[in-house]
């Protein structure tokens, strides 16, 4: 799968900012067919961070969500403020 169509969107829901500033971590809405390693490279690519771990689920909806945490060294506050979501 492509980098590029492996990220749909990011969310910042109350409960994604609530993780994102507790447990560094951000939540993606991401293509159903792609793989946590595939969410993993398409993360460090893009936005030029190291992902820890990446854990996906499905919701009722269908929508496939990637919640992403990086490592200490780069906090996702900066990331989700790049894209002008903060």
């Amino acid at each position: 799968m492509r980098i590029d169509q492996v990220i749909m969107y990011p969310l910042a829901t109350e409960k994604a900012v609530r993780i994102m500033e507790k447990e560094n971590k951000l939540l993606f809405v991401v293509d159903l067919k792609s793989k946590k390693e595939d969410i993993k490279k398409a993360v460090e690519k893009s936005f030029e961070v190291k992902v820890d771990e990446v854990n996906t689920f499905v919701t009722n909806k269908g929508e496939k969500r990637a919640y992403v945490k990086l490592t200490s060294a780069f906090p996702a506050i900066d990331i989700m403020t790049k894209l002008g979501l903060m």
